[in-house]
């Protein structure tokens, strides 16, 4: 590590939930970088929620990285892309009693919180729709998906931090 560079703590939460297929998408990269994240520094998260239950897990940490299913706008299902929140109007929250995760970070903001991550990520899964129905197995086409989402979240992951990453 050169001269003044610090180490950040990075946290890679997995957004979904695993009994509604698809939507399940982000537990299963997080479970996938488990097995090859051995660094103290990246915790690794699980949230079927989001809005302020997602911003309670990632107060406290310099960097976010986001996993989850993304509704296309345009038709795209089984590509993989990295967005900044700044990209999103709204991020979802599956419950009804809650807001989006950019409306709880403007809310904490508003009320003096300051250990928002100075950087939030989201590895977005594009999909059509985002399913409904249960089930405990991802599509194939989005099965498919998941060693790309794993390579780009390593790739966040190493892009901030001197990481000690098995191979």
């Amino acid at each position: 590590m050169g001269k003044g560079m610090k180490k950040t703590k990075t946290i890679v939460v997995g957004v979904g939930n695993k009994i509604l297929g698809d939507d399940g998408v982000g537990i299963h990269v997080v479970n996938q970088l488990r097995k090859q994240v051995k660094n103290l520094d990246v915790t690794l998260e699980e949230a079927t929620t989001g809005g302020l239950n997602l911003l309670d897990i990632i107060v406290g940490y310099n960097k976010a990285v986001i996993v989850d299913a993304v509704r296309s706008n345009n038709g795209e299902h089984g590509v993989v892309k990295r967005f900044s929140l700044d990209n999103f109007d709204t991020m979802h929250s599956c419950n009804p009693h809650d807001v989006s995760l950019i409306e709880a970070i403007d809310m904490a903001k508003k009320i003096g919180e300051n250990r928002i991550p100075r950087e939030i990520v989201v590895i977005g899964i594009m999909m059509r729709n985002i399913p409904s129905e249960f089930s405990e197995c991802l599509s194939d086409e989005i099965a498919m998906t998941v060693p790309k989402a794993v390579e780009m979240t390593l790739n966040e992951i190493k892009k901030d931090n001197m990481r000690k990453i098995s191979s």
